[in-house]
């Protein structure tokens, strides 16, 4: 297949490329500038410099393409409004070279808000915090999709090589020396980078539509468990530091109300249709491991 995929360069993209070309199919990754195509060039994924904001610079390399995957985030942007832009961009090209095709959109578990423990599926009701709250209705755009074959992944926290949001936690440990996380008894939904890129990967060949997956490993750490890991990985022996949302919200935002949601996340759905399953045990489980990636990629 051919295989268009917005944010090749960031930490979901990449992965996701490459796991992609690795199966056989040809991929152009749409990237910002040189230096980052000259990446992707080496790992065999043909790069399209652009932006999300100039859709014309891309269109013809997305059209030609059976497969269009949105992994691409801008933070220096209005995010949500970009994001739909994005989507209804991508779906206007549903009639152009290859059909059907199918949109894979990258949404996330934390649409669920806070599951205080109880165990939630893709039948759900969502509940997003402020900072997702936009996300349910570009997840609809996709899913209600008349023109293309529209894929949700939810993917929970995304872990391994240069690390994600656990990342912070190593530089934390060893350039700032403060190893600090908001809540701490609250437990994260985790998938590796891997098991993610496979899981995309089988939905880009699966031929269903109007259909969305949980993507998480089966490990259920608290967030002080993770921490507790990385200082032992790191030989962190300061103060441990568990923040309070309330007062973590003064310096993140709402950001800070995500880090602190306690989340129980099904993802048999993917194993049922997608024949997915993960082969990493979760964060603690190989935290050495992560640590060696992590300052490789420094």
């Amino acid at each position: 297949m051919k295989v268009f995929i917005t944010g090749a360069t960031g930490y979901i993209g990449f992965n996701v490329a490459t796991a992609y070309r690795r199966a056989g199919h040809e991929v152009w990754g749409l990237t910002r500038n040189e230096e980052k195509a000259r990446i992707l060039a080496r790992h065999e994924i043909r790069p399209v410099i652009g932006g999300m904001q100039a859709p014309d610079g891309w269109r013809s390399a997305a059209g030609d393409c059976a497969v269009l995957i949105h992994a691409a985030v801008d933070y220096q942007a209005d995010v949500f409004a970009l994001d739909r832009q994005t989507v209804e961009h991508l779906l206007s090209l549903s009639k152009i070279g290859p059909q059907p095709k199918t949109l894979i959109y990258t949404s996330g578990v934390w649409v669920y808000g806070d599951t205080r423990g109880r165990l939630v599926d893709e039948t759900t009701s969502l509940n997003p915090p402020k900072m997702v709250a936009q996300r349910p209705a570009v997840e609809k755009l996709v899913l209600h999709s008349d023109s293309a074959h529209g894929i949700v992944i939810r993917p929970g926290c995304v872990y391994g090589y240069q690390g994600g949001l656990t990342g912070m936690w190593f530089a934390g440990a060893v350039q700032e020396k403060n190893l600090s996380a908001v809540g701490g008894a609250n437990r994260w939904t985790m998938v590796h980078a891997d098991d993610l890129a496979e899981a995309y990967l089988r939905a880009g060949e699966c031929g269903l539509h109007g259909e969305a997956f949980n993507i998480t490993d089966r490990s259920r750490w608290s967030v002080a468990d993770m921490l507790q890991a990385v200082a032992r990985v790191t030989g962190y022996t300061g103060k441990i530091q568990f923040i309070p949302v309330a007062d973590a919200a003064g310096s993140m935002g709402d950001f800070a109300e995500c880090l602190a949601l306690d989340q129980h996340v099904d993802a048999r759905k993917a194993a049922r249709l997608l024949g997915w399953q993960p082969n990493h045990g979760g964060f603690v489980d190989d935290v050495d491991t992560y640590f060696t990636a992590w300052k490789a990629a420094r």
